[in-house]
């Protein structure tokens, strides 16, 4: 094929003009570069040089370097230099130009795939065999009591044990390093241990309890005959992790039951129940029930034997109220600690009392603006904000489902457009660091948003002299953590190793579900230019590790995990089955993907 001798020339300079530009950027960015860590130096230049390569566009030179069979420097953020040097040297000598290059490059591109592949190891510790991909874990709180656990969790392929400080406390956590220790040891495995602060959270306040009684109802067939009547255990105590088909009574009197005994009742809809006793145990009875019925606190249950006298049912918590939302609904959020309340209409339907909750931080009430978006509960409802004061603003709901989407307490609110002027480290923060900065490899950043919230993490772990002992996870998790990646990555690379997370709920809720492939996509690259590792998280094998059972689209997800560089298990009752599938999709799938690179294995011998 022959090609025009000035095209390439346009080309050539083209490229040199790009060079320079990147030049000059790293040189406004000395300083910064010079405050890095040893370790990123190289990593800090490159970045400086991708984020400038990214602020033009480029295509038009891509599609003019693919259509000569040359590198469309898709795949350079590793290496921006030495792949624009290399490429202008191979496109001199397509022209009878100089074989020695008129540019250097500090960085080569085996050297930026060298320096990721060394952060990740100290980082997150040694790879798996046959796997390149590190498997990190969420610990229950079981792992503090229960030793097999965690040993069958290194066993089937976990590298790494993440801790969340949002849950249970410093003597819980110290127990389950000290298992996580001793499996290691006795495995022979060096399992990085990294602990996340909770971070500031912004969710819905309380909601006025719902009464204090519970429904049961038999199981009946498509003419209304009863099939299995309801199974109703009568215990002494009941909390709000009890069974939802208990029922407390006195203790003495519940010892005195006999199989057989006939109850009766009188139900808060006025109705006569009649219960009958099928098994008694030393401290429950299992009673039947063939009619629906609302059983609540106070309710006075009489035998059938004279020599047991009445008792009353004991002390239910109460139901969990919801706010139903439907689209152009209005919803007051108070700054007062004010029980939240469902709207209110009278017999005629007129709205006497609009829907309202609050919200349980107080900075957000100083930021808000009208017209601002507004997301709750990982963002399936949706509203603008249409009015605000001092202590309160109203939402008009623009999405919610067809008959509405019910709002609970203690739901996460995601303002994407807002500047809430938040710190990422919150006063349980700083004293959660001090255990973390003793006992973790890694401390796990949450909502990290800005350079000031990174240079403030900085300052305490200078407190606690782990400034150069502590390694960083970044979470990203906001839109505005994402439009301030680069710097936030620079800033943080004045520690020995640092990550980035990509906690793809929460950033999905914020950027919007439509753009969080492309976010997802963009973080990445970022993170391969400052050859750092990423975590790739939120929601991987979900429905394996909490019901046993994986969807399809969890097992495409976990494949797509291999352009990362280590993957998060959330905790669950199949977690062992959900590392050793993960494991295997890994290490199988390495054959045909590198990072972002597809890899092509002889085919026969995949047929075979």
């Amino acid at each position: 094929m022959k090609i025009k001798h000035e095209k390439i020339v346009q080309l050539i300079e083209e490229i040199d003009d790009i060079i320079l530009y990147l030049l000059s950027k790293e040189k406004s960015k000395r300083e910064l570069i010079r405050l890095s860590c040893s370790t990123y130096r190289k990593s800090a230049r490159n970045l400086i040089h991708y984020k400038a390569l990214r602020q033009d566009d480029i295509r038009r030179i891509q599609k003019k370097l693919g259509n000569i069979g040359l590198s469309r420097l898709a795949r350079a953020e590793g290496h921006v230099m030495a792949s624009l040097v290399n490429t202008r040297f191979i496109l001199n000598l397509l022209i009878g130009g100089k074989s020695k290059p008129k540019f250097k490059s500090r960085l080569s591109i085996k050297s930026g795939q060298k320096l990721l592949i060394n952060h990740t190891k100290e980082l997150l510790g040694y790879r798996s065999k046959g796997r390149r991909v590190r498997i990190m874990v969420t610990q229950p709180t079981e792992s503090a009591y229960n030793y097999q656990l965690v040993l069958k969790m290194i066993k089937s392929g976990m590298n790494c044990a993440r801790i969340n400080c949002a849950h249970d406390d410093a003597v819980i956590w110290g127990r389950i390093i000290q298992n996580i220790k001793k499996a290691s040891k006795t495995l022979g495995r060096n399992v990085k241990i990294t602990m996340d602060l909770a971070g500031p959270k912004i969710r819905t306040g309380e909601i006025i309890p719902g009464p204090r009684v519970r429904k049961f109802s038999p199981k009946r067939d498509d003419s209304g005959k009863v099939t299995q009547p309801s199974l109703i255990t009568m215990v002494p105590e009941i909390t709000e992790e009890s069974e939802r088909n208990t029922i407390p009574v006195d203790h003495k009197w519940l010892q005195k039951l006999q199989s057989g005994d006939k109850l009766t009742l009188t139900d808060t809809r006025g109705r006569s129940i009649i219960l009958k006793v099928i098994a008694v145990g030393e401290n429950e009875a299992q009673v039947n029930c063939y009619d629906s019925c609302y059983i609540g606190t106070g309710i006075v249950i009489h035998p059938d034997r004279k020599n047991l006298k009445e008792t009353k049912v004991g002390e239910f918590p109460p139901q969990k109220q919801s706010i139903l939302l439907k689209i152009n609904d209005i919803l007051t959020i108070h700054r007062n600690d004010v029980l939240g309340e469902p709207a209110y209409f009278d017999q005629d339907g007129n709205l006497q009392q609009e829907a309202h909750i609050s919200c349980q931080l107080d900075e957000v009430f100083e930021s808000v603006k009208n017209g601002e978006r507004i997301l709750f509960d990982d963002g399936k409802i949706e509203g603008v904000i249409e009015s605000s004061e001092k202590d309160l603003f109203k939402v008009r709901i623009t999405r919610a489902k067809e008959n509405g989407t019910r709002l609970k307490a203690e739901k996460g609110i995601n303002f994407p457009t807002t500047n809430i002027g938040v710190s990422g480290l919150t006063a349980k923060d700083k004293e959660d660091l001090i255990f973390v900065a003793e006992n973790a490899d890694v401390v796990n950043f949450s909502f990290v948003n800005s350079v000031d919230d990174v240079y403030e993490l900085l300052a305490e772990l200078e407190k606690l002299g782990a400034l150069r002992k502590l390694s960083i996870i970044l979470k990203i998790e906001t839109q505005r953590a994402f439009d301030n990646l680069p710097e936030i990555l620079l800033t943080a690379m004045q520690v020995r190793y640092v990550g980035v997370m990509i906690a793809r709920g929460d950033l999905a809720v914020e950027t919007g579900w439509q753009a969080i492939g492309w976010v997802q996509k963009e973080i990445l690259a970022m993170c391969s230019a400052a050859h750092i590792p990423v975590i790739w998280a939120t929601q991987v094998l979900e429905n394996l590790a909490k019901k046993g059972l994986p969807s399809r689209s969890e097992i495409t997800d976990a494949a797509s995990s291999l352009k990362s560089e280590c993957v998060m298990l959330n905790k669950g009752a199949y977690i062992n089955e959900a590392i050793m599938l993960l494991d295997k999709i890994l290490s199988d799938m390495e054959h045909f993907q590198e990072k972002s690179d597809a890899m092509l294995p002889q085919m026969e011998k995949l047929l075979v």
